[in-house]
């Protein structure tokens, strides 16, 4: 069973920065294509960033394009996404996801409905 545990979550006010981590046990990362989702409260689950296996394949959401940046270190089974210049608009519940096997079209990894692996959230709030 694979387990996704993200941290680097909390309370920061506009402006600030912070780092998200998605650590994947009983997984190989270097395999697999990752993603971060973010769900507000009564908003529906959003894509934010996706990164695939080799890192050499990478995409944003127009909204944090520029401000966010994702990466992997594979032998560390970790993802990141470094988030500056926070708006009050980040504010949501971050959620890293995996597959368990490769995509026909990188592309294809900007859509929930292609990870079988979530985390269980990381809660972001960004004060104005």
């Amino acid at each position: 069973q694979v387990q996704l545990v993200e941290s680097g979550g909390g309370l920061v006010q506009a402006g600030d920065s912070l780092r998200l981590s998605c650590t994947a046990s009983s997984y190989t990362l270097s395999t697999y294509g990752m993603g971060w989702f973010r769900q507000a409260p009564g908003k529906e689950r959003e894509f934010v960033a996706a990164i695939t296996r080799s890192g050499d394949s990478i995409y944003y959401a127009d909204s944090v394009k520029g401000r966010f940046t994702i990466s992997r270190d594979n032998a560390k089974n970790t993802m990141f996404l470094e988030m500056n210049r926070l708006k009050s608009d980040d504010t949501a519940a971050y959620y890293c996801a995996a597959r368990s096997s490769p995509v026909s079209l990188s592309t294809q990894l900007q859509y929930d409905y292609y990870y079988n692996f979530w985390g269980q959230g990381t809660q972001v709030t960004v004060s104005s």
